[in-house]
């Protein structure tokens, strides 16, 4: 789905998008829709659908109508409706799936308040609209500087520039209400153009900016990922994960969003699985669950006098034994059940680097003795003959 220019090159090596975010294709770019219905034609007497869906800045899409029947295409560059001037973004998706997104997103595409696309861009458009985009990294760290001089506790992430450049959004993040009225007059004063500040959550930090996560894949939020569902530690638990906040937590600061990707798999799984505060009694003494695998259908029980000796037991011999506890009868002990689990299990070594040995270079080289061929003396040919 990427475009030409993202394409490998002729040694080999990536080419990387030259585009700057303005692919023909639009196939680099975070959220992206495919649209497999761009080879089909609509049905006789059908009229295409007069919605769009355009891309600004990283991953912020808005609808647009069509009301003066342009002819769009995925990659154009277009000036569109805003609150006062005008907008410059990339449209995205066109044709009967944007009713479909629309509809996905909660948007009546019947909504007489919808903005309209105004003409495609032209060269000035895109040379106010770049040029724009190029002064967003030094505003960004200038208005940065200022914050820190009025002593707010706030995180300025990031500067989008509306593509008249008339007007610049701040996106920044506060754990509390920070009052930040001084710090718009003094940025207003500093760059000459109207302020909004727009305060996002810490996942929406992460999905604006992007990044690589754990796993060596960009991140879920910035590429495929809409909606950002809540995480508990009870997710991790559910897993067997050690709670540590340092490896469960993603660049976001918040617990990563994959633990919810396999909890119903782990949650269906455990329906058959005793509690793990269950209690086994046995004529030796009560056994307490200390650690259950679900993968291998074993847990692992010890007494109450023992807490460092345990015994593993499948899942269907602590559910016998409990329906066993349950008519008040008593086993005589886990050893009787545990011997039955017990398996040989031989550890084999396989040589991963070939034929070569791991400590070939911890031996001294030896010299090598050039072998003198020794050249036999060959009969002469006799002359004389008899």
């Amino acid at each position: 789905m990427a475009c030409s220019s993202c394409s490998t090159g002729k040694d080999g090596q990536p080419r990387g998008c030259k585009n700057n975010g303005t692919c023909g294709t639009d196939g680099c770019n975070k959220l992206t829709v495919f649209d497999w219905l761009s080879n089909m034609s609509l049905p006789n007497g059908q009229k295409p659908f007069d919605c769009v869906e355009v891309r600004f800045k990283n991953s912020r899409k808005e609808f647009f109508r069509n009301s003066d029947n342009l002819t769009l295409s995925i990659g154009d560059v277009v000036a569109t409706q805003a609150k006062s001037g005008h907008d410059v973004g990339v449209v995205t998706l066109t044709g009967e799936l944007v009713r479909v997104q629309m509809k996905r997103k909660k948007v009546s595409p019947d909504d007489k308040t919808l903005p309209k696309v105004y003409r495609k861009a032209t060269q000035r458009d895109i040379d106010i609209w770049q040029k724009c985009r190029d002064r967003e990294e030094e505003i960004k760290k200038r208005s940065r500087e200022i914050a820190i001089a009025l002593k707010l506790e706030m995180k300025l992430s990031d500067v989008e520039f509306q593509g008249d450049g008339s007007k610049a959004t701040f996106y920044y993040t506060a754990e509390d209400r920070v009052d930040f009225r001084q710090l718009i007059k003094d940025m207003a004063r500093a760059f000459g153009i109207r302020i909004e500040m727009r305060q996002i959550g810490y996942r929406q930090e992460a999905q604006r900016l992007g990044g690589i996560g754990s796993c060596g894949r960009e991140l879920c939020c910035s590429t495929w990922l809409t909606d950002f569902r809540s995480v508990s530690t009870a997710s991790a638990r559910y897993q067997q994960l050690a709670l540590n906040p340092q490896k469960l937590a993603g660049q976001c600061g918040k617990l990563k969003c994959c633990l919810n990707y396999e909890l119903d798999v782990y949650l269906e799984a455990l329906k058959d699985f005793p509690p793990s505060d269950s209690k086994l009694q046995t004529k030796k003494g009560i056994a307490f669950c200390q650690k259950a695998d679900i993968f291998k259908e074993t847990l692992w029980f010890s007494y109450k006098d023992e807490p460092a000796n345990w015994h593993a037991l499948t899942k269907d011999q602590v559910l016998e034994i409990l329906e066993l506890n349950k008519k008040n009868q008593k086993i005589e002990s886990l050893e009787d059940y545990a011997a039955d689990n017990v398996s040989e299990e031989k550890t084999t070594f396989e040589n991963v680097v070939g034929q070569d040995s791991l400590t070939r270079f911890d031996r001294p080289k030896k010299k090598q003795r050039r072998n003198k061929k020794r050249r036999k003396s060959k009969p002469k040919a006799s002359n004389n003959a008899k």
